[in-house]
């Protein structure tokens, strides 16, 4: 696996396979499958696609880890970007197809439906991480800055998940499902954080005091 990971070609292919719904979508569109509400499903399609992508995004580092496979980095930056670009997508089927960049329109809906706000949010939050997403970037802003900021992905996973949430009227079994995986990634992240506390403060417990001392001293 380590093997497949690390090959030139396995880029492309997850560069397909993440462009495989945009694809689905024309197809359907094409041979006249997309419903009595094309839009509606282009729109549902494409912001389920983004959440989707946000949260693989946060899978990988906790996959890398778990399942010994440092390699899956490789493709966090390319998951991310997608998910900002389904992201876009979604908004522009919005303001667009929907409509048709009526703007008095729009703002009446936004008042009326805060689901919009939120997704809104989540999406401007994507700008500066894919905007930063280069090693250019990286070496502008340096490592601590540049991993502050894109904690902002945190954020926008949420104020996604809120949208869709907010938005559903009944069935809310994905909007949970989507939830439940972010919980799940939050859990890892504290999980981790707390094993680093503890072994530092057993660190710290066994050095003998004139150790410690120095150590604190150095602080």
């Amino acid at each position: 696996m380590k093997r497949v990971l690390s090959s030139r070609w396995i880029k492309a292919l997850v560069f397909l396979v993440c462009l495989g719904p945009l694809f689905m979508l024309g197809w359907q569109a094409l041979i006249d499958q997309l419903g009595a509400n094309p839009i509606e499903l282009v729109t549902h399609a494409t912001g389920d696609w983004t959440i989707r992508f946000l949260l693989i995004g946060l899978a990988i580092t906790p996959l890398r880890k778990l399942l010994g496979w440092p390699e899956l980095i490789r493709f966090r930056r390319m998951v991310g970007l997608f998910a900002f670009f389904y992201g876009v997508l979604h908004l522009t089927t919005y303001l667009w197809l929907d409509k048709f960049f009526e703007w008095p329109d729009i703002l009446k809906d936004v008042a009326k439906r805060p689901f919009i706000t939120a997704g809104f949010l989540g999406l401007v939050l994507l700008i500066p991480l894919a905007v930063t997403s280069t090693a250019g970037w990286i070496r502008r802003l340096g490592g601590s800055r540049w991993r502050l900021l894109h904690r902002l992905v945190y954020i926008s996973a949420i104020a996604g998940v809120v949208h869709y949430y907010w938005l559903v009227k009944s069935d809310i079994r994905r909007p949970l499902l989507y939830a439940s995986i972010l919980g799940a990634r939050f859990a890892y992240r504290i999980a981790i954080k707390l094993r680093e506390w503890t072994s530092r403060r057993l660190f710290y417990a066994r050095l003998p005091d004139k150790k410690l001392r120095t150590l604190a001293g150095g602080l």
